[in-house]
């Protein structure tokens, strides 16, 4: 594959998208939007996707719209649950207009079967997936059982976690139960082994409630996982608080993701926090190790007692089996089902469903924090990445304005480890939250899906960093080295001793020696002319989003001086702004980018300042140029020097931009009309890469 993008969309309507199941070992992906369920093939998803077409009945909708659900978001068939149930089958839900529904799909043994279509009649997808489709569903598939987490009615008051699709009896937490789920939202669901008896695995809801303090009035937002044993005939449930930010303001986003290591309890759990208020914008990315959560689920359950109900560990005795024991385990191999369980260990259950100990993150801190920035993070993949100097955690993630960082985690002696943003992706046209980031480590992709449709982006695009070893080695990205000639992928496994990389350091200094770094001193020189009492810009935008960028201009016969920064002369993120050039802005701009240390010339512009006069000659119907507009444009282009001849470029371009900014208020002109989009949104330091142009 040459290109580094591509995207797949059924309609410019927004249909929500979500990335709901992969299947690398048929290198097919399961989306599913609004009335369609797609497969796609990993390898390119923008070649023509296998589609099912499953929209609501007429009457459902019809009902729905009377209901006063939104036409739009709310009255559709909005595709939830993608599970595999065999090897020939999916088992899938949608909210089906408030009256959620389920089937059966098809998808044949081989990929190269082409085969995709609904099997089975539609039957209801209560207790199976929330009726509003704005509301989360979570699900798992485990030997041919569903366990979801979800809201069971159509007013959404009623959360549940439920097993269905069962030969056994279906069950649920207790109904109305605030103990046992309180204004639940549902974030993920995932099967994680208890050491090594299968039988000891429990499935891990990731949530986040809405709980009351111990005086009983104010309800704050609490991240929590609960833990149910799927063997069991009974759902046992208990929840933990993850401890970091467990106020009203910060909430557990939309995604969790669990990297994978050679032990299970070495298994790494990523979660997204934002703020909800409308003072403080922020984000957070937390890590969390299995064993520690483990070491709270076997730790003090919490108990309320005194006069004001304060919680505290339980010093009573606890029942054997210790509640959370699953039946058939290890600890229990002779108990078949919780039926078997004494009386008083079910009672304590009731009545103790949480633990005492919080979890801490790694470190007890943040990973990523983000403060007062204009964006917030929405859901996260991360990838474990070997580079020449050791392993790397890559995280990708994606933000509520559509774009996808890519951010790299560096060790550091403070009291944050220091991340580094790689590059700032924009995967769609139109700006949308992401709501789903999967990975394919066999592929080496990364999947990105909004409202608007799916992306598909290489993990690594080294050509993007340059040609140059400086470029590569201050990139600093683990995915990639310079190979003596440019830019490229880096295989640990490789014994070429001319690549060059150093992540943790970003040292050009010692890792480019050799490849002619006298060079980034000087740059080639270019001409820019500038229309007096008009706008203009020079361009000149770091490769690497780590640089600082400083403007010297040297004017006629003096030395180099620091360019003087006004409400008039601003430096932007994409070059140096003159919102009115006068006379003295005449000379030699010098755009100097550090570092680590490293300096570099990026850009040498000789401003020429040209005065009114030829423009406004130019301009003047009356005036003794207005023969000039008889003539061919060739002509009258030979009519004037060179420097005349770029005035009249200039004005031409100046008139150009002013009648298309006509129509905004307070129209800006010249070059700053060319910048306003940039300046509205006052882009980030860091790298930006229009994907969709490529």
């Amino acid at each position: 594959r040459t290109k580094s993008f591509e995207h797949f969309t059924l309609s410019e309507k927004a249909m929500d998208y979500r990335i709901l199941f992969m299947d690398e070992d048929q290198d097919r992906m399961y989306v599913g939007c609004k009335d369609h369920v797609l497969s796609m093939d990993i390898n390119n998803i923008s070649q023509t996707p296998l589609k099912i077409f499953w929209p609501a009945s007429t009457s459902k909708v019809e009902e729905c719209q009377m209901a006063g659900k939104d036409p739009t978001h709310g009255c559709g068939n909005f595709l939830r649950v993608i599970q595999p149930y065999n090897r020939t089958h999916l088992f899938i839900c949608g909210s089906g207009a408030y009256s959620p529904v389920c089937a059966y799909v098809n998808r044949g043994r081989r990929p190269e079967e082409q085969v995709f279509q609904i099997s089975s009649r539609a039957e209801s997808g209560k207790g199976r997936c929330s009726f509003n489709p704005q509301v989360n569903t979570v699900s798992v598939m485990l030997n041919q059982e569903l366990f979801s987490g979800m809201y069971i009615d159509f007013m959404g008051t009623d959360a549940a976690i439920f097993r269905s699709l069962t030969t056994r009896n279906a069950v649920r937490t207790d109904q109305h139960n605030s103990k046992w789920l309180s204004e639940p939202v549902f974030i993920d669901a995932h099967l994680i082994p208890d050491g090594s008896d299968p039988n000891d695995a429990k499935l891990y809801f990731f949530l986040r409630e809405r709980l009351t303090d111990s005086s009983g009035n104010t309800k704050n937002i609490h991240a929590m996982v609960a833990r149910v044993c799927p063997v069991s005939l009974c759902v046992f449930e208990y929840h933990v608080n993850f401890l970091l930010f467990t106020s009203s303001t910060i909430v557990f986003r939309e995604n969790v993701f669990l990297l994978e290591t050679d032990h299970p309890k070495g298994l790494l759990i990523f979660g997204v926090f934002t703020s909800t208020s409308s003072v403080f914008r922020g984000s957070a990315v937390c890590v969390y190790n299995m064993a520690d959560i483990l070491t709270v689920f076997n730790g003090p359950f919490a108990h309320r007692e005194g006069p004001n109900f304060q919680w505290v560990a339980f010093q009573g005795r606890i029942p054997y089996p210790r509640p959370g024991t699953c039946p058939g385990g290890a600890f229990t191999p002779h108990t078949q089902s919780t039926k078997e369980f004494p009386d008083d260990v079910v009672t304590f259950v009731r009545n103790h469903p949480v633990m005492f100990n919080p979890i801490y993150p790694v470190g007890r801190k943040p990973l990523v924090v983000r403060t007062h920035a204009d964006y917030k993070y929405t859901s996260i993949a991360v990838d474990q990445v070997t580079a020449a100097d050791g392993h790397y955690q890559v995280l990708f993630l994606g933000t509520d304005k559509g774009t996808v960082q890519k951010v790299v985690v560096l060790p550091s002696n403070g009291s944050l480890d220091e991340d580094l943003i790689l590059e700032e992706l924009e995967v769609f046209k139109k700006q949308s939250p992401i709501t789903n980031l999967k990975i394919s480590s066999k592929k080496q992709q990364l999947y990105v899906s909004s409202e608007h449709g799916v992306s598909q982006v290489s993990l690594h695009r080294c050509m993007a960093y340059g040609s140059a070893c400086a470029d590569c080695c201050l990139a600093r990205d683990p995915y990639c080295a310079w190979d003596g000639l440019s830019c490229s992928r880096f295989y640990p496994t490789g014994k070429r001793r001319s690549r060059r990389q150093d992540i943790m350091h970003g040292n050009p200094l010692t890792q480019c020696r050799g490849f002619n770094l006298k060079a980034y001193r000087n740059a080639v020189e270019m001409t820019q002319y500038g229309v007096k009492n008009n706008t203009t810009f020079l361009e000149c935008q770091p490769k690497s989003p780590q640089a600082s960028v400083k403007w010297l201009i040297q004017r006629d016969n003096d030395r180099r001086k620091e360019v003087k920064l006004s409400d008039r002369v601003l430096s932007t993120n994409h070059g140096l702004l003159i919102r009115s050039v006068h006379s003295s802005d005449q000379g030699v701009y010098y755009c100097l980018a550090t570092e680590n240390g490293f300096k570099r010339t990026l850009a040498k512009i000789r401003l020429q300042i040209l005065s009114e006069a030829l423009v406004s000659a130019l301009s003047n119907k009356h005036s003794p140029w207005g023969w000039a507009a008889s003539l061919h444009p060739k002509a009258l282009v030979s009519a004037f020097s060179p420097a005349e001849t770029l005035a009249m470029h200039q004005y031409c371009k100046e008139r150009k931009q002013m009648q298309s900014l006509q129509n905004i208020q307070n129209p800006m002109r010249g070059d700053l009309g060319k910048l306003k989009p940039l300046l509205d949104h006052r882009k980030s330091r860091n790298r930006r890469n229009h994907l969709q142009e490529e």
